[in-house]
């Protein structure tokens, strides 16, 4: 059994991102969202550490924040930090594509 460092070091930055979203502006919803997201990222690297090829809630989660956070970029023009969870996110799910090809 190999441990997803990567998984779990991008759900770590993930939760870490909304806890200082909240201490920074004050804001609950970046908070919550990033424990939640930085929970179901964790899970899913957690399976990716049993499983190599179980990369369906991991790709789901990266996937949606590659979405939400590249919109929010495109929205404010600000790199930090919708534009890094993007490119973040973005790199993830190419990283979990080519866990199931290879």
């Amino acid at each position: 059994m190999a441990v997803d460092w990567i998984g779990f070091g991008y759900a770590a930055a993930i939760a870490f991102g909304g806890f200082m979203g909240y201490k920074r502006k004050g804001s609950v919803m970046s908070l919550m969202a990033g424990l939640v997201f930085g929970w179901l990222s964790a899970y899913g690297a957690y399976n990716v550490s049993y499983d190599p090829k179980d990369i369906k809630v991991s790709l789901l989660t990266s996937g949606v924040l590659s979405l939400v956070m590249g919109m929010r970029y495109k929205k404010s023009g600000k790199l930090m930090p919708a534009g890094i969870m993007a490119g973040l996110s973005l790199l993830m799910v190419f990283r979990l594509l080519l866990l199931l090809v290879v």
